[in-house]
């Protein structure tokens, strides 16, 4: 009789698909949970038993060795937190997309939001009326149809949005290293990431999706967000240092382009400091700013298609095939 699977559900985030993966896997997987309400001995116990860990963030300093470990699975996306050294050789790490659907949607309403600012006209008719308004009179607003989006980094979101804003009229250009495959959507414009400036300039909206890397970090600086149109709006649904943040805050402040649509920020919770501001300067004080707090990926149907991928991920290994989404192999 082969041998179980040791899999370790890891921290609170697993908590509510126990049930749910043990009926996906099935026999071939022994599963245990720990999250952060039980103990660190009780980690101690099944960490080093696992082969398959699913699971987010973890301390390096304080995490038990995995001496059997052969994938850690993430799912979610990022991985700039992860430290290879406190994983086994031969270990294999695998990230989860399927978010793309639900950040292509916040897009679309955030743009919108922009060009019609349902939110304030709500609020304004709620509490004023018609203001002796006839029908068809008042303020005019914008539209989406005709403007640019420009887009940096052409991923999983960036294409997700490429279609949408293709739908609603929209010219859609594209920065990023490698070419689109010609199996998926494509831009009206691509051109690699030394044409990042040319395209701000063209750009009424600019995505940036990228991730955090050395690379990336503070990439989009001062004299980057210069290149945009002055009444540019940014829209980061990526990572919040991939924009240096005293520079966003200066161009917003003092209306060198015109708005941000910000859902990534500077400064999270943590266990020292669990309600810290987003950043620490007001973008709060601005009124050019939406700000959310990393929610365009939350929805339920976006979780239900993380959580198949990885049962389906984890069924390809137990098989002996090729995982998928491979981040690297320690």
């Amino acid at each position: 009789m082969t041998t179980p699977i040791n899999l370790l559900l890891y921290g609170r985030m697993t908590t509510p698909w126990i049930e749910w993966m043990t009926d996906q896997l099935g026999a071939g997987f022994h599963i245990s949970h720990w999250s952060e309400d039980d103990t660190p001995e009780a980690l101690g116990e099944l960490a080093p038993k696992a082969d398959i860990i699913v699971g987010g963030r973890f301390s390096a300093d304080t995490f038990p060795a995995v001496p059997n470990l052969k994938v850690w699975h993430i799912p979610f996306t990022g991985f700039d937190w992860l430290r290879p050294a406190a994983l086994p050789a031969g270990c294999t790490v695998c990230n989860t997309f399927e978010h793309e659907i639900a950040i292509a949607e916040y897009i679309m309403a955030a743009m919108l939001e922009v060009e019609m600012g349902l939110g304030a006209v709500s609020a304004r008719f709620k509490s004023h009326g018609w203001e002796n308004r006839s029908p068809g009179t008042g303020e005019d607003r914008g539209e989406l149809f005709g403007k640019t989006l420009g887009i940096v980094g052409y991923g999983h979101i960036g294409r997700e949005a490429a279609k949408r804003a293709g739908a609603f009229g929209m010219q859609v250009l594209a920065a990023s290293r490698r070419a689109p495959a010609p199996d998926v959507p494509q831009p009206d414009t691509f051109s690699t990431m030394d044409g990042l400036d040319a395209m701000l300039g063209e750009s009424d909206y600019v995505l940036v999706t990228l991730p955090l890397s050395g690379e990336t970090r503070g990439l989009f600086d001062a004299g980057r967000l210069a290149a945009m149109k002055p009444d540019g709006v940014l829209i980061n649904v990526g990572r919040g240092k991939v924009i240096d943040e005293a520079a966003l805050f200066a161009a917003l402040r003092d209306n060198r382009i015109g708005g941000a649509v910000i859902d990534v920020w500077y400064q999270y919770a943590t266990q020292d400091d669990p309600d810290p501001t987003p950043s620490k300067f007001p973008f709060e004080e601005l009124d050019n700013v939406i700000m959310t707090p990393h929610m365009s990926a939350l929805t339920h149907p976006m979780r239900t298609r993380r959580w198949q991928f990885v049962a389906d991920n984890l069924k390809r290994f137990a098989a002996g095939e090729a995982v998928e989404n491979v981040c690297l192999v320690v």
